[in-house]
């Protein structure tokens, strides 16, 4: 991502101490500041395994065991938005567990769109990788999924408070937030590489042993049993489907052209330098001229 002159300077003069690294810059404007949290019985509602999920107050726990994992769902759709959640993390070994929070339409819709939010899990010594991804236009059988990860790891132990993550859809750009710092803008550049269709938002968690912790070396360990993931201070503020006529798309930015400020940036560019860990667009093993978006 190219960053204006003034931006550049900016990052260019900001410390580059340990502990500089550790703090992000503030960024100047929270948009989770803007929304009143919902309770989880009047935004979503179990999806799947109620055997292994509990509420207890505001705090949904969910878990995966070697029977099964669980999951919830929100209770409407939506055409764009702000959706975000606190979460807390397994600590130890969870290697081949996901925990996720995401917007997909995989239920109900013939070309499949989402947009994650995962952790992939680890094994002690090691940090969490967050996950970004979005996805389009995808079908079960002629014409599968292409990922656009990139990949995060945190200033912070995930395990050891609740943080919020969070991610604002609108009709003109997708932007992941992590404590209200962005660390990914993913803006549309056509129609073909930009999801359009009404999304539910998702919590879930689950066994991907596959490939979720380095490529798969590390299995899912179900003597380290149950993996715990809780989830609070639910925020939902889009426009539902169907109302698309009337409602006003959210934005990242208190600016009136919705664009990220100057100090959102900054703290954008310290994230990306000192806590990206891989980017699809620069991983030359990939057919690049399948993500268009890549090359523009």
């Amino acid at each position: 991502m190219a960053f204006p002159l003034h931006i550049l300077v900016l990052i260019m003069l900001y410390p580059l101490s340990s502990n500089a690294q550790r703090q992000p810059p503030p960024p100047g404007y929270k948009p989770s500041s803007n929304f009143r949290s919902v309770s989880f019985n009047k935004g979503f509602s179990n999806l799947w395994s109620p055997q292994h999920q509990t509420l207890n107050g505001s705090t949904v726990t969910i878990w995966l065991d070697e029977s099964t994992g669980s999951g919830f769902k929100s209770l409407s759709s939506y055409s764009s938005g702000y959706f975000s959640a606190a979460i807390k993390l397994h600590p130890g070994y969870t290697a081949g567990v996901i925990s996720c929070f995401y917007l997909s339409n995989d239920q109900v819709q013939e070309k499949h769109d989402e947009i994650d939010i995962e952790f992939l899990g680890t094994t002690p010594g090691k940090p969490y990788t967050l996950q970004t991804n979005v996805w389009m236009n995808g079908t079960a059988d002629d014409t599968p999924l292409i990922g656009r990860e990139v990949q995060f790891n945190l200033w912070f132990d995930p395990t050891k408070a609740f943080h919020n993550y969070a991610i604002l859809w609108n009709p003109k750009e997708i932007i992941f937030f992590v404590d209200d710092i962005p660390i990914r803008r993913y803006p549309k550049k056509s129609a073909a590489t930009f999801p359009s269709r009404p999304m539910w938002a998702y919590g879930s968690i689950w066994d991907a042993s596959s490939w979720a912790t380095e490529g798969g070396k590390y299995k899912a360990d179900y003597q380290y049993q149950p993996f715990i993931a809780r989830y609070k201070n639910f925020k939902i503020a889009g426009c539902r489907d169907g109302a698309q006529a009337t409602c006003k798309p959210v934005t990242g930015s208190s600016a009136l052209t919705g664009r990220l400020s100057r100090q959102q940036n900054v703290a954008m560019a310290w994230a990306q330098r000192n806590y990206k860990v891989y980017d699809y667009c620069k991983d030359q093993s990939r057919d690049l001229t399948k993500t268009s978006e890549c090359l523009s």
